[in-house]
């Protein structure tokens, strides 16, 4: 029994990383499709659980893939029971999307010594979503619509405060955007050298993604960023992901463009993808808890406000 359950765990990891290396092979990455999308701009937002509470890491991309592949306008997504305890029925012939969730068993062995010892070993579990686009019969507030945002400048505002309490150092000058581990530091080029502000904002939670590293915010090791290219794309797709991660949350429609310098990351990220299927998954991961943490950072009224928004 246990052997026929590692198959499923491996296709989870397997089909998912498939479906974005297929993406990225076409010159496409699959975490920005959302904002290219004619018609829902201002309106992105991280796809929300029944209750409101958003998808966090990978199920970002999955759901945000879905909703783009499949037209849905609505972000709440419900299992079937969730939808019928809510008084909702899933239209008939509708199919849903997956998720997954991870999760860890204990499993009993015996060492060299002969001596039993637990060992705790992690897998992904998967269950189905439908989107409230494909569901008759519920209250009218879930099939609420993110508001088109018609003042975007108290957006970018929203923005700036935002960044103004992680306490950062943000410096201006030059032409590249960095964040220096040694002055600990984020440097950014001036305001005015930016095509508009989102695109400001989008290169700026990019480098507050790498500003989370060091041990005493997140903990990710950059030690070898500069000496390896392995890892320094590894950390770059986690400051990608990070980005569209925060701008979601900011409601900033971030740059549609690849900066020049990640451009010639994506052969390595499709190297990575293909040698490791987890890849992805740890890289939203890390993502997650660099937002994460630049969100533990506000104050409890910005964070209501965000809520709010």
């Amino acid at each position: 029994m246990k052997r026929k359950e590692k198959n499923p765990r491996i296709d989870i990891y397997a089909r998912i990383t498939e479906t974005i290396v297929a993406d990225l092979e076409k010159g496409v990455r699959p975490w920005m499709k959302p904002w290219s999308v004619g018609g829902l701009e201002g309106r992105i937002t991280r796809p929300l659980r029944h209750t409101g509470e958003p998808y966090t890491g990978i199920n970002v991309l999955l759901l945000w893939s879905e909703s783009l592949a499949r037209g849905f306008e609505a972000p709440l997504w419900m299992t079937y029971r969730q939808a019928g305890q809510i008084g909702g029925q899933v239209r008939k012939g509708e199919t849903g999307a997956t998720v997954v969730y991870a999760s860890r068993f204990t499993k009993t062995e015996t060492d060299s010594r002969g001596d039993e010892v637990e060992r705790d070993i992690p897998f992904l579990k998967t269950y189905t979503v439908f989107n409230c686009d494909q569901i008759d019969g519920l209250p009218e507030h879930y099939y609420h619509r993110p508001d088109k945002i018609t003042d975007p400048i108290s957006r970018i505002e929203h923005a700036d405060r935002f960044f103004e309490h992680t306490g950062a150092v943000i410096r201006h000058g030059g032409a590249r955007a960095f964040f220096a581990p040694a002055s600990d530091h984020i440097q950014m080029p001036p305001f005015e050298s930016f095509r508009d502000a989102q695109s400001y904002v989008a290169v700026l939670s990019h480098e507050a993604t790498h500003w989370t590293a060091p041990a005493h915010r997140v903990g990710r090791d950059l030690s070898r960023y500069h000496k390896d290219r392995s890892d320094r794309a590894r950390e770059e797709l986690v400051a990608e992901l990070g980005s569209c991660f925060l701008c979601a949350d900011l409601g900033v429609v971030p740059e549609l463009e690849p900066r020049p310098d990640h451009a010639s990351y994506l052969q390595s990220w499709l190297r990575i993808l293909k040698d490791d299927r987890r890849a992805i998954f740890q890289a939203a991961a890390h993502a997650q808890r660099a937002v994460t943490y630049l969100h533990g950072l506000q104050p409890a009224q910005l964070t209501e406000e965000q809520e709010a928004a």
